[in-house]
């Protein structure tokens, strides 16, 4: 044990000490903020300061989807009317968008009481579904209130008949009505998943790194002649975790002390309720640490039958394929936590830290799904951890050949 805990620290102290280290505690959650940040003014202004002209046969319901259009302060659009419409009219349109002095047009005709209408978009881009979604909006909006007014209903009635109702969200809890962000939920588990997916795997490669290094240069041959593999192993392990577990407790002290500053109170003031429980915390921790020990354990293993970092970085997608499957399934996990893939994939235990984790994000599962999909986790730990030490044990000491399967499995033999 007290070699153990003196590669460890050596590990622990060589990292911390580290300018990657310092970089990454500091950077990682600026890019990660400013990702979001960028992501949601991109969605915001998607679309917006366009030049549309809405060309049709009826010149009321044209005016209607203009001023809807005008409402939408985000989009920030210009809008002309063009009515009636003919077909002269289109050519000078798309001539018109042929040199860009206009970003599209809405080409909107219907019967002579409304009942039908056909409309047809128009524009440079294949990809413009921000506008296309609100003309869509625009459109059949404007044609419930002509028809509501062409039923003789008052102009005033008409607007109270087609005004939107805002859905306020809420989750029951313990059988309890609590206040819930459905925005705000999607965040703290993307946060989350995206924290535990990329410590789980930097780290990892850090250990099968640091076992190339050391490798390559020798040292291990001096440092065999006192400690055993298996210490070493196992105290680079307990190091480089030790790290991350460092570099998550600086990040959440920061962002409490960032909760209480006006400016997070601004932030959350739109509406955007993030909000993590302390169990959420300690989960958080515990899948970290298993999903690091069997990522990192497998890395190892790997680095020791590898000559080079560059022959580990191409084993690296193999091992990583769990992880971003798991990722990929953040919006499906988070809305249906509860449904038969979500609930396999999160008892799976390459896809368990994150798949998991997702699915507590969303709606706290039972709490034997947790207990059971920890236990796999922790059997899939042993039985990684066993092939590994006894791979590492031979592999470390081998050079100039590269291993292949069979080799692997009669250092299994001699080990």
């Amino acid at each position: 044990m007290r070699d153990i805990l003196l590669i460890a620290k050596r590990e622990y102290l060589e990292q911390v000490r580290g300018k990657a280290f310092k970089v990454t505690t500091i950077l990682i959650p600026v890019i990660f903020a400013a990702i979001i940040g960028i992501s949601v003014l991109a969605s915001k202004n998607s679309g917006a300061g366009k030049h549309i002209v809405v060309a049709s046969n009826d010149a009321p319901l044209a005016s209607r989807v203009r001023e809807k259009l005008l409402a939408d302060k985000d989009a920030h659009l210009i809008v002309d009317v063009l009515a009636p419409a003919a077909d002269s009219d289109r050519r000078q349109l798309i001539s018109q968008i042929d040199q860009k002095q206009i970003d599209g047009f809405l080409w909107l005709t219907t019967d002579a009481n409304a009942g039908n209408a056909k409309a047809t978009f128009v524009s440079r881009s294949s990809g413009d579904f921000t506008t296309e979604s609100r003309l869509s909006d625009a459109v059949d909006h404007s044609l419930v209130q002509q028809r509501l007014a062409a039923h003789g209903i008052p102009a005033g009635d008409v607007a109270a008949l087609t005004s939107g109702v805002k859905i306020q969200t809420e989750q029951v809890k313990n059988g309890k009505e609590v206040g819930s962000s459905t925005l705000g939920s999607f965040f703290a588990a993307y946060i989350m998943a995206f924290l535990l997916t990329f410590t789980v795997m930097m780290y990892g490669m850090n250990v099968g790194r640091s076992v190339i290094q050391e490798k390559t240069s020798r040292i291990f041959e001096v440092m065999l002649s006192t400690v055993k593999p298996t210490d070493m192993l196992a105290g680079k392990l307990i190091g480089i975790g030790a790290v991350g577990l460092s570099q998550f407790a600086i990040w959440a002290i920061a962002a409490a002390l960032f909760s209480g500053t006006a400016l997070a109170a601004t932030l959350m003031s739109g509406g955007l309720k993030i909000q993590i429980s302390a169990a959420e915390i300690i989960l958080f921790a515990v899948y970290f640490l298993l999903g690091y020990a069997l990522y990192s354990t497998l890395f190892a293993g790997l680095a020791a039958t590898c000559e080079s970092e560059q022959e580990l970085q191409q084993y690296a997608p193999l091992a990583a394929v769990p992880v971003w499957l798991s990722f990929s399934m953040i919006t499906f996990i988070v809305s249906n936590p509860n449904s038969f893939w979500s609930v396999a994939i999160s008892l799976f235990p390459p896809c368990a830290p994150i798949a998991m984790f997702l699915r507590i994000a969303s709606q706290f599962p039972p709490i034997w799904q947790i207990a059971l999909s920890l236990a796999l986790l922790l059997l899939s730990v042993y039985i990684v951890v066993w092939f590994s030490s006894r791979i590492y044990r031979i592999g470390i000491l081998m050079y100039g050949k590269r291993a292949t399967i069979p080799e692997m499995l009669r250092w299994l033999r001699y080990s």
